[in-house]
């Protein structure tokens, strides 16, 4: 019954969205040690101890809440006027609170995020994660051991798969360099959305020794069919969505912004395919860093994403 929605109107849904509690989509807030499911379970990561420039990515969640207010959902989903029907009908949605960084101590940060993805996997059939800087998608990825195989969709402006970065081999230039050298059951990274000057060569060359498929942003703009042909098919996918793919003209909100980004709706195409064309077990948000736009312009961004992939996934 995903396309007919239930009469009764949520009390949460009525409320304004400067009123009230902050939670994702005005979802209610249920801690892990409470027992409770759902379709989908929102986890944020306040981290960014890994990043090599400007800041702020640990205030992503809590801008990201107060953004989703604007979205609030209710049983009745939200209506599509233009397919004139209702998407997100009846889906249950819990906001399942923070991972409790260690602040630098790295590696008891990664522990606890990897030991909460775990928790949220058994309680949701969809869980997705709002950081925080890139690195965290690391320690994510290291909760889905389970699945035989997992292919992973970067949308990004960086390869993120550098060996190090003075000296740091845990930083936001390297999730997914440690994640293919950790975790056998990843299969591929496809990277969309690639541009900029400062490049690394090795680690372009060791990315596509490895065989990833790297694409950029002129190539989208180019051929965007050619693009969407090249996406993992009938997979279980991951998908990491870095905020910096966006132009800054949309999106200037982030530690790194790169020009001649990708434009919204060349992202959400590409989303909308891979997520429908697979099996999505997973997604996340990083490196929204509130406090660089006073606008709020990039919260909002990243809030009506998060809602796009619910839809998409939800049908």
């Amino acid at each position: 019954m995903r396309n007919q929605p239930r009469q009764e109107r949520s009390s949460r849904q009525a409320e304004l969205p400067f009123t009230g509690p902050l939670s994702f989509f005005k979802a209610p807030y249920h801690p892990f040690w409470e027992s409770w499911e759902a379709d989908v379970g929102l986890l944020g990561i306040p981290y960014d101890f890994g990043v090599g420039f400007r800041p702020g990515a640990r205030f992503a969640p809590n801008a990201l809440r107060e953004a989703s207010s604007r979205y609030a959902l209710g049983p009745e989903g939200y209506y599509d006027w233009e397919a004139e029907q209702f998407r997100l009908v009846n889906v249950r949605i819990v906001d399942a609170g923070d991972v409790d960084p260690a602040q630098l101590e790295y590696q008891e940060s990664f522990r606890r995020i990897t030991e909460a993805v775990r928790e949220l996997r058994r309680k949701v059939r969809l869980p997705v994660f709002v950081g925080g800087d890139h690195s965290v998608t690391y320690p994510i990825l290291r909760a889905y051991d389970d699945l035989p195989e997992l292919f992973v969709l970067q949308l990004d402006a960086h390869l993120d798969f550098s060996e190090s970065r003075n000296s740091t081999r845990y930083s936001n230039s390297s999730p997914f360099r440690r994640a293919v050298e950790m975790l056998p059951f990843l299969r591929n990274i496809t990277v969309i959305g690639l541009r900029g000057l400062r490049t690394n060569p090795e680690a372009y060359r060791a990315a596509r020794e490895r065989g990833h498929t790297l694409i950029s942003a002129r190539q989208v703009r180019e051929d965007v069919e050619g693009v969407l042909e090249a996406l993992p098919r009938d997979r279980n996918l991951y998908v990491s969505l870095d905020i910096d793919v966006l132009d800054p003209s949309v999106a200037p909100g982030t530690g790194s912004p790169e020009l001649d980004g990708l434009h919204y709706s060349e992202v959400t195409r590409i989303l909308q395919a891979a997520i429908q064309r697979n099996r999505l077990v997973g997604a996340d948000l990083v490196e929204l860093a509130p406090n660089l736009d006073p606008s709020g312009l990039t919260a909002l961004t990243g809030a009506r994403l998060l809602a796009d992939i619910l839809i998409y996934w939800w049908g």
